[in-house]
Order: structure tokens, then sequence, then C-alpha cells
């Protein structure tokens, strides 16, 4: 009789054993949290938007001292995306079922610098250079992703799909400008010759803007709480520019002795002496005749119809998504 009391404990022992780890596999950790960082590349790459009044080309000139004319002898339209980057993430998670999830991703994103505009001009038969423009530009931002992921809920190795929206929360396009041109003038009746330098950043804000983002991806549990994951994203973002600022300037023209290239005199603008037109842009959808626009140019400086409000443009278009692959880990609470 002992002995079928002490079986009958035993079974029942094991019975609860097992009626345990069953509920604890159909119940799954609820809340998740998910470290991930990666690098995206251009799917769809589009033409630059322009960088002031140049657009987005590479071009070759040639000056001909002769006649005072310049001639392109090349180029081609600077094509590409400001979707390839790098991308770290911090995602919250929450598991409706054994299947479903629900989860929210906080994204730091930097892409890689696009060269956006260069001319450089050369005096003809030769490779002296006499004027260069360049331009490169990137993007930083920060975007909430929200979405669902869908999973068999195996134990081992659980594949996933994700899919859902892209937020915008903060971001700007930053383009930096380095232009350099040299000429001749004449003072108080003795010619001279000139040096122009200028570099100029700029910051691009955005209107607000939605995408979405879908992925496909592994998880692997390493620890009792623990998983790592991989998996393939794609983020379509499309951007349009909202109004621009001038967040530096040095402008720089040196007039030199050309017998022995001593400096005679230097001028020298800064930020400061910027008009509010040349220092602030608002992008519109249509330029029209009521449009702030310039009305000429003395070297660097740019004049408009009202200098002392901001000048308007023609809105551009840019797209900060791609396709891209991700690495990280997932804590289960």
């Amino acid at each position: 009789m002992k002995k079928s009391a002490a079986l009958f404990c035993a079974l029942c022992a094991i019975v609860s054993t097992q009626t345990i780890k069953a509920q604890e596999a159909s119940s799954p950790s609820k809340f998740y949290l998910k470290v991930a960082g990666g690098y995206y590349f251009s799917v769809f790459p589009g033409q630059f938007p322009k960088v002031g009044s140049y657009e987005p080309h590479d071009e070759q000139l040639v000056y001909n001292p002769a006649t005072g004319n310049s001639a392109t002898v090349s180029e081609k339209v600077l094509t590409g995306s400001y979707g390839a980057g790098g991308r770290g993430g911090l995602s919250f998670g929450w598991n409706i079922n054994k299947y479903i999830a629900i989860e929210g991703t906080f994204n730091y994103y930097r892409s890689k610098t696009n060269l956006m505009t260069r001319e450089v001009t050369t005096v003809i038969n030769t490779t002296q250079t006499v004027g260069k423009v360049e331009s490169h530009g990137y993007v930083n931002a920060i975007d909430f992703a929200p979405g669902v992921s869908i999973s068999p809920g195996f134990a081992k190795v659980n594949p996933y799909v994700r899919f859902g929206l892209v937020v915008p929360l903060w971001g700007n396009l930053y383009i930096e400008t380095d232009a350099s041109r040299s000429g001749q003038a004449t003072v108080g009746g003795q010619p001279v010759a000139t040096q122009l330098t200028v570099h100029r950043e700029e910051k691009v804000k955005p209107n607000v803007t939605l995408g979405f983002q879908g992925a496909m991806g592994v998880a692997f549990p390493v620890a009792k709480k623990m998983d790592i994951f991989v998996e393939a994203e794609y983020r379509n973002i499309p951007v349009r520019s909202k109004e621009k600022e001038v967040t530096s300037y040095d402008e720089t023209v040196r007039v030199l002795n050309p017998a022995n290239g001593s400096v005679i005199s230097t001028q020298q603008r800064g930020l400061d002496d910027l008009s509010t037109a040349e220092r602030h842009t608002k992008y519109v959808t249509t330029l029209d005749q009521s449009s702030n626009t310039p009305t000429g140019q003395s070297g660097a400086e740019v004049s408009y119809k009202d200098d002392n409000k901001p000048a308007n443009d023609l809105k551009s278009y840019i797209n900060i998504g791609g396709l891209g692959g991700n690495l990280g880990l997932r804590f289960r609470f």
C-alpha cells in the first residue's frame, strides 16, 4: 500500500511538471526589448535636388582667356539616394499570443555622404583650375516605426515577418559647399589678380511625412531569456523639403599682386553679413511673380526682390529608405 501511494505521488509530480512546462511553452514572455544595428543600401536612386542655383551635375568646363568665354566639355547627372547608410534601433514589443506581437522601434539613421554637385573650370589646353564648386550632402534622422510581427512560434529557430509604418520624428539634410574662383581685375588703373573662396553649410528641414517598412528574419535562442536575430528589411520614406537655413558661411576675396602673388587687400563676409534672403529659404510648389527670387549677383553675393524676407525656391524630394540588414539581440521579460 505504501509503495502504491509513493508511486501515485511520483506520477502526480511528473504530470504536474509536464503541465507547468506545457503552460510555459504555450505562454511565452509577454514583454520584450530589442537592440539592433544594420546597414542599408539605396534601391531606387534618383536625381539629387539642386544646391542653390547649381544643378545636380558633374560638369567640366574650359575657360579661354583670350575671349573670356567658357565652354562645357563634359557633363553628367548625379543620381543616388539618401537611403544608404547605417542605422541603430531600440524596440519595445508585446506578444499578443504565441504567433503575433506588436512592437515599436526608435531608430537613429545616418546616411552616407553624397556628391550633389560639382563644377570644375580649367584654362583651355592646360590643367590649371580657375574655378571649382563642389557640394556634398548627408542626412541625420530619428524615426519611430510601429509594426506587427508574425511568426509560427517555433521554440528553436523561429522565422518571422514584420510590417508597419515609419514616422520620422526629427531629421535634416545637411549640405556642405566649397567654392573657389580665380580672376583678374583693375584697381587704381593697375591690373590685379583676385581669388575668391567660399565655405557654406546649410540645413534643409523636411515636411511631415509617412513611410512604411517590411522585414523578414529569423530568431535563435542563445539563453533562457535572450535571442539573437538577423533580418532583411525594406524601408520606403519619401521626404520633401520645407525650409533651408545657412548655418555657417565664410567668404574671402583676396586681391593679389600678379607679379609676385603678394596680398594687396582682403575682404571677408561671414554668416552675420548675409541678408535674410541669402540665409533663409522657404520651399514652394510653384514659383510665380510674387515669389522672392534672385534679381542679380555680384561675386558670391546674391540680390533678391526683397533681401529682408526669406527667399523662395521649388520643393525638392529625397528618399531616406532602402534595403538593408539588421543584427541584434532580443531580451524577453
